[in-house]
């Protein structure tokens, strides 16, 4: 047995000093400049990451890694950026079969007449399988690594993330009236657990959540109910909070308090629960979810698109909360294109404060980064280039004539860059795109069953905004 043992240390250590006394690992990864939003090296010229078992093993300059590590695999790095992934905090990932449906209309007058009639026409497992390949697919050619799903059919949204290879959290939308599948909140809620009973720890790519529409869909006890339960198993909640007017005055009429009120009113507000748009809240609301810990996901695609307003972003920042960005669904985005994300919050808040500095470049890319992970409690795993986080990165092509001359990696990655700069995307160390060629999804298959899908919609539903 002792001999046995001896063995095994041996071998092991063999692999992981290799022949020359380097550490063995599985990818090593070069870049002109490693973006790391880590404060204490932020950003490496020339720089490297060693990966291992699907995490970051080391940070450092090119020639420290390659003479401390070897990689079964190197990739080149000449003219890229490498940088976190960026972390979509707030999507309908398979509504992208309804992108361009409805367009042009006001948020309760979109879903009340348009989306929640056709999802209940269209949308089965199928509906749910093809569309969440497609997001996949259109997510990982603009470098989103991490993505929050609030939908329906879980299960089928999780074995689809699972085979494409990106991390996502699964948050199944938990109503008050019918939606596809279900009579209303009881079966939809009870499916909701179960599900998360299926999938906790079941995964470490795939973390199921609970997502309670919104105050204005869903009831007091309710609500009450949901957070009860995510504490009760430990995991995270989402839902859609103060988006327009229209719900302040009508969540106000109906308890007597303004969105954000209303729930904490109920005891909902903890850090667990990150809130998707948060655009109507008033400066005490603003006070209380940073002393909650509440995390926010900023989504300005959408609120645009929508009339929905801006989101007192700066004012959310400086009170210190959590603030992360979203693409929303396709349905009211039209892309799920984050660095579209990036490049509006950083400008439209300068507009609407009258200040350049309100929202600087470092700001955004942290808030698509780090910033999300941080909104989605997975701060100590994703969002940044540290060692012992997940390795879940991408880089970005940096000689295209818009990214030249370069000044400042960092300004060009908000003002300029966009989604076909991006290359190489791994997640926890896999390859799932390189040289643009897509590695883990069939996109001729995806394009055929999605335009197959598309002519079914049209031909059956098509509204006359």
């Amino acid at each position: 047995m002792f001999v046995f043992f001896t063995q095994i240390v041996i071998a092991q250590n063999n692999y992981n000093l290799g022949t020359q006394g380097k550490q063995n690992v599985q990818l090593i990864v070069n870049s002109d400049f490693v973006v790391t939003m880590d404060e204490a090296q932020p950003v490496i010229k020339n720089g490297a990451v060693a990966i291992r078992d699907g995490k970051i093993v080391a940070i450092d300059t090119q020639d420290k890694i390659k003479a401390s590590y070897r990689a079964r695999r190197t990739l080149p790095g000449e003219g890229m950026v490498l940088m976190p992934g960026l972390v979509n905090g707030h999507s309908h990932s398979a509504m992208v079969l309804f992108r361009g449906l409805a367009d042009d209309l006001a948020l309760e007058d979109w879903l009340q007449n348009y989306i929640f009639p056709a999802e209940g026409k269209f949308v089965d497992e199928n509906f749910v399988r093809v569309g969440e390949q497609l997001a996949c697919w259109e997510m990982i050619r603009g470098g989103t690594t991490t993505f929050v799903d609030m939908y329906f059919e879980p299960e089928v949204a999780a074995e689809v993330v699972d085979e494409c290879g990106l991390r996502a959290m699964i948050a199944p939308s938990s109503i008050d009236f019918p939606s596809p599948g279900f009579q209303g909140w009881d079966d939809a809620f009870a499916s909701s657990v179960n599900f998360l009973k299926r999938w906790k720890g079941k995964s470490d790519r795939i973390i199921p959540a609970l997502a309670p529409h919104a105050p204005y869909t869903v009831s007091p006890e309710h609500l009450t109910q949901a957070i009860r339960a995510a504490r009760h198993y430990d995991v995270p909640l989402t839902i859609h909070l103060a988006e327009t007017q229209t719900e302040v005055q009508d969540v106000q009429q109906r308890y007597n308090a303004t969105p954000v009120q209303h729930l904490e009113n109920l005891g909902f507000l903890d850090p667990r629960v990150f809130a998707a748009h948060v655009v109507w809240p008033n400066e005490s609301e603003i006070a209380l979810m940073a002393k909650r810990g509440v995390g926010v996901i900023h989504n300005p695609d959408s609120n645009l698109k929508l009339a929905s307003g801006f989101a007192p972003i700066p004012a959310m920042l400086k009170a210190g909360i959590k603030v992360g960005l979203g693409t929303d669904g396709a349905a009211s985005n039209n892309v799920l294109d984050m660095w579209k994300a990036i490049r509006l919050t950083a400008l439209i808040h300068k507009g609407t404060t009258l200040d350049p500095t309100a929202v600087p470049a470092k700001t955004v890319l942290r808030m698509a980064t780090l910033g999300g992970a941080q909104a989605l409690g997975l701060a100590d795993k994703i969002g940044a280039i540290k060692t012992g986080f997940q390795a879940d990165l991408i880089q970005v092509h940096l000689q295209e004539p818009h990214l030249l001359p370069l000044y400042d990696v960092t300004s060009h990655l908000v003002y300029a860059a966009d989604a076909k700069d991006v290359d190489t995307v791994i997640v926890n160390g896999e390859v799932l795109m390189h040289k643009r060629e897509m590695l883990t999804v069939d996109i001729n298959k995806i394009r055929r069953e999605v335009v197959s899908i598309g002519e079914k919609i049209k031909a059956e539903f098509r509204p006359s905004n």
